[in-house]
């Protein structure tokens, strides 16, 4: 499939599965109302995010999911026929991920751990240690996890593997050391719009980015999911308030478009490139 609307979803969720169930499912069903083939709902969906990012409390923490849970079987179901990716701390038996996993009604297309972790994240999670695509319906997808989506490399590692949509789930709060009185000022509200453009473009794919919306323990979300073209254009986006941003794409005639003159994957030379810091 090339043409396809894509929807990104900007929604609050917290610990009470059944609850987080019940608005995934409200979700999907406006997704399938707006005729969206895709849905990217927040990171953390099911069961919420950390309540404190700088010291988390080791007894509140997200209800951990085995990845065959009921709960992502029946995510699903209710995807039927759509593409939905969705985040859940994953339960990995020794150790604990933050996770995505991308459904339809065929079962599961695609998973991601986590890579990047913040400094609070390392007390309730492990890092994953890779980057992988993979096939869908709609074309083929790569997934990141908020922090991911800051290093140019976990984007860029998926587009060399082809992937041709981004999925970028976040459960990304404003500033937590130095707050602005309003959401438009704040400096991770400024960052996240930057890194969704920025990845989009250097990499000459679409982005579908979803966020958590409201607040948990002291985390304020930001919301501002949004649909980007190859060039970085913004095609549709939330703001800070709940919703769906849905942009419909004909993402091979787009990524055709884009690298028609500049093509920057296949530009790249990488013997000039340091792989690590020395």
């Amino acid at each position: 499939m090339s043409t396809v609307k894509i929807a990104a979803a900007a929604a609050h969720f917290g610990r009470d599965l059944e609850f987080d169930l019940a608005r995934i499912a409200k979700v999907i069903d406006d997704a399938r109302g707006s005729g969206a083939g895709l849905l990217v709902l927040p990171d953390a969906a099911l069961g919420g995010y950390l309540a404190d990012l700088r010291h988390p409390d080791p007894d509140v923490l997200p209800p951990a999911l085995e990845p065959d849970d009921p709960l992502i079987l029946e995510v699903a179901r209710l995807a039927a026929e759509m593409v939905v990716c969705v985040g859940y701390r994953e339960d990995g038996g020794t150790e604990r991920y933050n996770a995505a996993v991308c459904v339809s009604g065929d079962g599961v297309l695609g998973r991601h751990r986590k890579v990047h972790l913040p400094a609070g994240e390392a007390a309730a999670y492990a890092p994953g240690d890779r980057f992988d695509a993979f096939d869908t319906p709609v074309g083929r997808i790569g997934m990141l996890i908020d922090y991911d989506k800051t290093f140019p490399e976990s984007a860029r590692s998926l587009a060399l593997d082809g992937a041709e949509i981004l999925a970028c789930l976040s459960a990304w709060p404003t500033s937590i050391t130095n707050r602005a009185p309003r959401m438009a000022q704040d400096r991770q509200a400024r960052l996240f719009d930057l890194y969704d453009q920025a990845r989009a473009a250097e990499n000459q794919v679409v982005l579908a980015s979803s966020n958590q919306t409201g607040a948990l323990g002291g985390m304020r979300f930001l919301g501002q999911a949004k649909v980007v073209g190859p060039g970085g254009d913004i095609l549709a986006r939330t703001w800070a308030k709940a919703g769906l941003a849905v942009a419909e794409v004909d993402v091979s005639a787009e990524l055709d478009r884009a690298r028609r003159t500049l093509h920057h994957l296949g530009e790249l030379r990488p013997s000039a490139y340091r792989e690590t810091s020395s």
